[in-house]
Order: structure tokens, then sequence, then C-alpha cells
């Protein structure tokens, strides 16, 4: 494997690029409602996902004291100067969004750890979904506002189930990717309703979502246009998955779209 190859190997799997899709979208926050960018909050989204997502994957590794590769003690090392930094910015953050910050922190640490002979609710048929997705709209819908000291309104409201919404929907994604190697006990939407059916109730998900922006107080056009073409992205993603993909397919590309979407708004933002 060559150099970059090996980079590039440690960027996805060390969860760097997840917590890359976390900051866009806390970015998106701050912009779409004209919010000078916080860098304690941005500053704990990063490294509190990239903390979170490596301690789910790899904690158990741990625990049982399994040998460590030299890659599993680079993610150990990164880690834990994340989870210092990510404290340190929690501590910068106002008293609601620390409030906000520890609920969703109990729903991460019983998504990871297990709290029953069932195992953590990660292992609970049909829940995990729910978590993830309200888990991230949280972090970077309810807290950026929070700690900007705004209300939550009609707008961040809507927001908020846009951002579950897109949560959802990318994850269906990599249902279906992880078809062939899911545990059946975890009874995942393809596994309920088939491949085909996925696809439809993703597009379905996804139309909802655009429409959700014609109930805010004022609507973007801009943003209209940047949804358009996020619509057209994921649309295709979701007809491209099957279990035969590359793993890369959902954790470069899928997780990219945050990103895109981003940049994608900035751009139209600065020359339309």
């Amino acid at each position: 494997m060559t150099v970059l190859k090996r980079l590039f190997s440690f960027y996805i799997h060390a969860s760097i690029h997840v917590s890359v899709a976390v900051l866009s979208l806390v970015l998106m926050t701050f912009h779409m409602f004209s919010l000078p960018v916080n860098a304690y909050m941005a500053g704990f989204a990063f490294f509190g996902t990239l903390f979170g997502y490596n301690f789910i994957k790899y904690e158990s590794r741990f625990r049982y004291r399994l040998a460590l590769s030299a890659f599993h003690k680079a993610v150990l090392v990164i880690s834990v100067l994340s989870l210092g930094a990510g404290a340190w910015c929690f501590f910068m953050l106002s008293v609601k969004a620390q409030l906000a910050a520890l609920i969703l922190f109990v729903f991460a640490v019983l998504y990871a750890v297990p709290v029953s002979s069932k195992g953590n609710l990660r292992n609970l048929a049909g829940i995990k979904i729910y978590i993830v997705a309200l888990c991230w709209a949280g972090v970077t819908t309810l807290m950026p506002l929070l700690n900007a000291g705004l209300d939550l309104g009609h707008d961040t409201w809507l927001k908020f189930c846009q951002r579950f919404l897109l949560v959802i929907i990318l994850i269906l994604i990599f249902e279906i990717i992880d078809l062939s190697v899911d545990d059946p006990a975890l009874k995942t939407v393809p596994q309920k309703i088939g491949i085909k059916n996925t696809r439809l109730l993703n597009l379905f998900l996804l139309a909802l979502f655009y429409f959700l922006e014609f109930f805010k107080t004022h609507t973007d056009f801009h943003q209209l246009v940047a949804n358009v073409m996020l619509l057209l992205m994921v649309g295709l993603f979701t007809q491209f998955a099957t279990p035969q993909r590359s793993k890369y397919y959902t954790l470069f590309w899928v997780e990219s779209v945050p990103v895109f979407w981003l940049v994608l708004l900035l751009f139209l933002d600065r020359v339309v």
C-alpha cells in the first residue's frame, strides 16, 4: 500500500472524514442563520465527533485488551487528543448548549456501551437509525443556535427536521450497502422492505426534505437551488447503491454530501 493510500485509509477509518462532514453541517447552520462562525462550537462538533465515532468503533478492542496494531495506536492518540480538545471547547460554550450536549451525550453512550443483556441501543432492532439522526441533527442545528443565544423558533425546528431527514436518508444508503453483512437481528430498513422499496422510501424522504424549505419564514433562492443539486446527488447515490459496492462508496462519497452541500451554497452566494 502506497503512502497516499495509507493516509487516505487512516483519514477514513480514524473518523476524520465523518468529523469533517459534521463540521460542514455546523458551518451550514451558521450560514443559514447569518451567524458568525463560533470556533468553540465548530471545534466541539469536529473533535467530539472524532472521539465519539472512534470510541463506538474501537472501544471493545481496548476494553478486551486485544493486540493493538500501529493503526489502532495512532487512533488512540488522535482520539485522546480530540477528547481533550473537545472538552476544552465544551467548557467555552453557553450553558444551554452544554445542557444540550450532555443530553445528546447520554444517547451516544447508550448507543455505544452495553447497558443490558441485549447490548446497547445500537443492537436494538430498528432504533439505531433514529439515534444517529437525532445526535447529528442536535449537534449541527440546535447546539449552534442555543450557543448563539437564539430562541428555537419555527425556522429552527424546520431546519432540525430537514437535518434529521437528511441523516436518515444517508444512513439508508449505508444500510443498502451493508445489507449482505448486517446481522438480520438488526432489522434494518432494507432487510425489512428490500432494496427497491428502500430506494423509493429515500426518494420520498428527499422530496419531503426539499418541500419543507417552503415552510420557512423567508425562502432563500440560493438555498432552494443548492437543495435541488443536493437532491440530485443523493438521489443518484441512492439509485446506484448496491451491496456489491465498495465500502468507500459510503465511507467517503456518501459522507462527503454535507461537504459538497456547504461548498455549493457558498459558491452560489458568491457568484449568483
